[in-house]
């Protein structure tokens, strides 16, 4: 598994990968492009037009690597997970297997971050404002999230994968019901519906998985 692949993830399919280094530039650049577009106006009004004329490409250069707008998106929320795991990975290699408990707040602080800063990711998020199987169209995106986050958290936790995996599948679906709650009642994030989502959750897991 790429170290830079979220665990639990497909590759993002495209017409064709990037070999060279100035094609993959591009690449990026397409999504930064489509990311600062669907700040500003969303991804109904979004257009390959657009996003080839703000990367600065010419439009044949964009379907060489994708063949609508909801291939950009597409690519674009997996480069958002594959940063989000990666953050929670690190987080997690930073404390004790015993001190695991300490990344909690932690997780939900990265989601908060990136819906705060990332560019695009406060519309689209992991994707259900597109599809509801974005990410993989095996599973639900939500799915593909706690897929990810169980196979992280199963090196530290001497628990039955399956009973992990519910709890974490539990937790996600919760948090991320309240967290639109919060992002509804202020663009930043209510800080008491905040607050009260992290206790809900780590009061939850602590249930079920111990502190």
């Amino acid at each position: 598994m790429s170290e830079n692949k979220a665990p639990g993830t497909e590759a993002t399919p495209l017409r064709r990968q990037p070999v060279q280094q100035r094609s993959a530039k591009r690449v990026e650049q397409m999504l930064d492009a489509g990311a600062a577009l669907i700040d500003e106006i969303g991804y109904e009004a979004l257009t390959t037009t657009l996003i080839a004329k703000r990367a600065g490409v010419a439009v044949g250069s964009l379907y060489q690597f994708f063949p609508d707008k909801r291939a950009v998106v597409q690519a674009l929320t997996q480069r958002n997970l594959d940063r989000f795991m990666a953050a929670v990975g690190e987080r997690l290699s930073g404390v004790s297997h015993s001190h695991w408990w300490d990344v909690v707040d932690s997780i939900l602080d990265i989601y908060l971050d990136m819906h705060r800063n990332v560019p695009g990711f406060s519309k689209v998020h992991f994707g259900d404002v597109v599809d509801r199987q974005l990410l993989d169209e095996s599973r639900d995106n939500n799915r593909v999230i706690a897929d990810a986050l169980t196979e992280l958290l199963s090196n530290y936790l001497d628990v039955p994968q399956e009973r992990l995996w519910f709890a974490i599948t539990i937790a996600n679906e919760a948090a991320d019901s309240l967290l639109k709650l919060a992002f509804h009642r202020d663009p930043n994030g209510d800080a008491e519906v905040v607050e009260e989502t992290k206790y809900l959750i780590k009061t939850y897991l602590a249930s079920r998985l111990g502190e």
